[in-house]
This record gives structure tokens, sequence and C-alpha cells, in this order.
């Protein structure tokens, strides 16, 4: 039987509160610089075409960074340290594209800066995953305050950027990761197992090419590209149709805020039972066709800002029974690697695909098909998960790289 490391202190009822406000305030960092970067790079200069262009570095580099930095967090054991030092990456590279003197420092600024940032919210999870492990503690109680700290956030700095000027936003970003940077500091290490196997690029590979996994992942990426395409284009498509940018805002914030009632319902419905969050995929994967269907209708502005009331059910949710199938089909000491591989896919390769194939859709036939093409994928995905769904019931899952851990060390 595993036995744990007690030298690692014991997680308190204040170590459960500071981690809630590390997801506040985390996510709340990057929503600003997220939601204001835009407008302060038009205010020095840049063209549409630019500021696009350099937005689509952080899917591409997150490809990457998401894989390594999941690897280092599984292999040092101590996913803490490992944000700390992406942090700490963060504030310092913001700092360089907010002040970096021409605009060819600025992109190399923003790719180093998406190095560091892009793989925060997987490992975020994967440390409130590690946290209440046999506590009786649920993730949405916890990653509800990263959607609190998103949308409050974004409201509130919106006066102040509004009086100060878009300058202002490199400060509000700097108080933010700090204050997330404090709180991850007086969180204690996480207790590990002392049989847990030493991590390794090859078990890591058998881990990762798991089918089973790999299929989910393959299902994720193709559910995930509409909505990347929306999240790119939906403001677009709103001004196209007359509305403006306080329509805008109020889209996204809406999304935002309704993820925390998500969250806590989900928490309370949802058991962590592998049939049931695949059965959860089929219903949501649905609810992302309609989501489409009715933005491919849409003849108002107004009437694409209360669908995208439905983002909060379509993405929160899949964001949730996503990340809690991550954990039940990768072993514990792969689960950061896991969550990375995860987001990597959601986040990134949908990010790379939606970018040029969701362009190229929108300038060349309109929103509405691009729109009814995210309909097509979404239930090729919802057939998909129904398989997956069918064979877990009939099967099990019951992957080779489970019962072999123990055999894995005869590989090195």
């Amino acid at each position: 039987m595993a036995q744990l490391d007690r030298s690692a202190p014991v997680r308190g009822t204040s170590s459960l509160a500071s981690l809630k406000l590390y997801n506040f305030f985390i996510y709340g960092a990057i929503s600003i610089f997220a939601g204001f970067l835009g407008l302060y790079l038009q205010e020095i200069g840049m063209t549409k075409l630019e500021i696009g262009s350099l937005m689509a570095i952080g899917p591409f580099v997150s490809l990457f960074a998401n894989p390594f930095w999941g690897f280092w967090s599984d292999k040092s054991r101590n996913i803490r340290i490992v944000l700390m030092i992406m942090m700490a990456g963060t504030f310092v590279l913001a700092q360089g594209v907010f002040y970096a003197p021409t605009y060819m420092w600025i992109y190399v600024a923003m790719i180093f800066f998406y190095f560091f940032q892009s793989p925060l919210f997987a490992q975020t999870n994967s440390l409130i995953l590690g946290y209440i492990d046999g506590t009786g503690q649920k993730f949405g109680t916890f990653r509800l305050w990263g959607s609190l700290g998103w949308a409050l956030t974004a409201v509130a700095a919106g006066p102040v950027i509004d009086r100060y000027g878009v300058g202002s936003v490199s400060v509000i970003f700097a108080c933010m990761i700090g204050a997330a940077f404090m709180f991850s500091v007086v969180l204690p290490r996480q207790p590990v197992a002392s049989d847990t196997p030493i991590v390794t690029l090859r078990r890591f590979g058998k881990v990762m090419f798991n089918p089973h996994f790999m299929a989910f992942i393959g299902l994720g990426v193709l559910v995930s590209v509409p909505n990347a395409m929306n999240s790119t284009f939906m403001s677009l498509y709103i001004v196209e149709m007359g509305g403006d940018k306080q329509m805008v805002g109020w889209a996204i914030f809406t999304s935002s805020i309704l993820e925390v009632g998500v969250f806590l319902l989900l928490d309370r419905l949802l058991k962590r039972k592998m049939s049931m969050l695949l059965g959860s995929l089929i219903l949501i994967s649905l609810l992302f066709a309609l989501r489409w269907q009715l933005m491919a209708l849409a003849s108002s502005p107004m009437e694409v800002v209360f669908i995208q009331l439905m983002h909060s059910v379509t993405f929160g949710g899949y964001f949730y029974v996503g990340t809690q199938l991550t954990m039940l089909f990768i072993p514990r000491p792969y689960r950061s690697s896991g969550q990375a591989v995860y987001t990597m896919a959601w986040g990134g390769l949908s990010g790379v695909i939606a970018g040029f194939f969701g362009g190229w859709l929108f300038q060349s036939f309109g929103a509405e098909v691009m729109y009814n093409i995210g309909v097509f994928f979404s239930l090729i995905g919802a057939f998909g998960f129904g398989i997956m769904w069918l064979w877990n019931r009939h099967n099990g899952y019951q992957p080779t790289v489970l019962t072999e851990m123990g055999n894995m060390d005869e590989d090195r």
C-alpha cells in the first residue's frame, strides 16, 4: 500500500481558502491581459492584421508549452513550485510586451510570454485536483472562483482603464499576478505517495498514447474547433450586424459569470464515473450543435448576445467534464501531463485550426456557413462520444498501462 510523505503539511481550511483566492487572482490577471491587450496594441499604432497575427502566437506556442510544463510538474512532484516559476515568467515577460521599444520586440516577448502563460490554467486544474483528492471537496467549488475572478476583474477594470488610459493595463495585470503569486506561496506542499513511480519520458509516452485517451482528445479537438472559431470571430459577427463594442463586452461578461452556477450544479449532479461523464459529453456536444445552429440563423446582434448565454453550459460543461475525465484516463503520477495535453488540444490545437480554417470560412463564405460547419463538427463529436459510451458500458475501462505500472521499471 502506498505510504504518504508525512513531512508535507496537512491541507487545512486555510490552505483551501488560499487556493480559492489564488484561482480568483490568476484568472483575473489573464482576463485583463486577454481583454484589454488588443486596445493597448491598437493605441500604440498596430493594425488589426498585426494584432491578429500577434494573438495567433498563443495557441501555436501552447502546443509545445503545455506538454513541457506538464511533464516537469509530474517529474518534480511539486506543481505549486512549477506554477510559481511560470507566474514569475509571465509577470516579467508581460512587462516586456508593454514596454518593448519596437514591434519586433513585442513579437519576441509575446512568444516567451505565452510559453509561460498558456499552460497556467491546465496546471492550476491539476493543483486543485491534487489538493482535493481524498478530501470530499468538489472541483467546481474551487474553479468557480476563477470564473468570478475573470468576470468581475474585467468589469471592475473597465472604468479604471477609461480614466487612466490603456497604459494602466500593465499595472493592473502586475498587481493581479502578484496577488496570485502571494497566495500560491502560502499553499502547503502536496503529499506524495512514497512508492509513486518516477516520471520518465518513456513512461510518459506510454501513458499519453493510451488509445482511449487519444480518442477522447481527438473528439475534443473536433468539438472545440467551432468554439474557438466563435471566440475568435463572434465580436466581428456582432459588429458586422450593427452591434457595438459595449454589446460584445456584456456578452463576454454574462457568459463568464454564469459559469459559476454551472460548476456548482455539476458538482451536485455529476459523479466521478466514466460512463456518466461520457454520457454528459454526448449531451454537451448536442447542445454545442444547437448553439451553432442558432448562431447561423441569428439576424440581429442582440440575438447573438442572448445565444452567447449558452457558452456557460457548453464550454463550462465540457471544461468541467473533460477535466474530470482526464483524471480518470490518466494514472496519478501523470495527471499534470494529462491535463496539459487536454488543454493543449482544447485551447492550442483547436485555436490554430480555428484561426486559419475559421478565418478562411468567414472571409470566403460568411459567418452562416462557418457556424453550419460547427454544427456538423459537433454532431460528429456527439456520435463519437456515443461510441465511447457504449464501449465503456459493455467493456469497462482498464487500460494496460495502469495494470503494468508496477512493471515499468523493467523498461527503463
